[in-house]
């Protein structure tokens, strides 16, 4: 197999598994706001204000030097 390797050596920097729980609540968060402005006639919130990935249990990426470890 001459694509077993992963090619591209950059990791989560975090012990989490995934984003799903941080994202679903996120999105439920932004889904009811924007039920309230719309009930209200307020202005619907901008997108950008929910969901700030720094802030989220997997917050960024980094550049790992190790060739072993971009082994399968």
């Amino acid at each position: 197999m001459s694509r077993s390797r992963k090619k591209i050596p950059i990791v989560g920097m975090t012990t989490a598994e995934t984003d799903k729980p941080f994202k679903e609540r996120e999105h439920r968060r932004e889904r009811r706001r924007v039920r309230v402005s719309l009930r209200s006639g307020d202005s619907i919130p901008h997108p950008k204000q929910f969901g700030n990935p720094w802030a989220s249990e997997k917050d960024g990426k980094q550049y790992w030097n190790d060739p072993r470890a971009l082994r399968k």
